[in-house]
C-alpha cells in the first residue's frame, strides 16, 4: 500500500522519470545489492534525463525545424567550402550569448537550410 501511495505521489508531483525508477527497482531484485544513496542518486539522474529531454523536444518543436540536422553529422569532405574552425566556433553558440545573428549564403543546393537546421538543433541543446 505503501508502495502505491509514493506511486500516486510522485506523478501528482509530475516526477514521470524517478516514478518509472522506482517501479522498475521495485520488480528487479538485482537492484537490493546497490545502497539507498545509489538507488536515490541513479532515481534522481533518470528524473534529470527525463527532464532535459522533455525540454529539448519542446524547445525543437517550438522551433519548426525543417530539418532533422545536427552537427555532428555535418560531412566536411564534401566540396563546399566549410571551413571546419568557423562551423566548430558556431557549434559552441556563442554567437547566441552575444546576440549576433548568423547568415549563411551560397549557391542553391549546396546545403544551407541543412546547416541552419544543424545550427538552430545546436541552440536548442544548448
Amino acid at each position: 500500500m505503501l508502495n502505491e501511495q509514493t506511486h500516486q505521489k510522485l506523478v501528482a508531483m509530475r516526477m514521470h522519470g524517478m516514478n518509472a525508477a522506482f517501479q522498475q527497482y521495485l520488480d528487479e531484485p538485482s537492484h537490493d545489492k546497490l545502497s539507498f544513496e545509489e538507488r536515490f542518486g541513479l532515481m534522481v539522474d533518470r528524473e534529470y534525463a527525463e527532464r532535459s529531454e522533455r525540454k529539448l523536444r519542446l524547445r525543437l518543436g517550438r522551433a519548426k525545424l525543417k530539418e532533422q540536422a545536427c552537427m555532428e553529422d555535418i560531412n566536411f569532405r564534401h566540396p563546399r567550402g566549410l571551413d571546419r574552425s568557423v562551423i566548430q566556433r558556431l557549434g559552441t553558440c556563442q554567437w547566441l550569448v552575444k546576440h549576433e545573428n548568423v547568415i549563411l549564403c551560397g549557391p542553391t543546393g549546396i546545403g544551407k537550410t541543412w546547416l541552419a537546421c544543424a545550427l538552430g538543433h545546436q541552440a536548442a541543446r544548448e
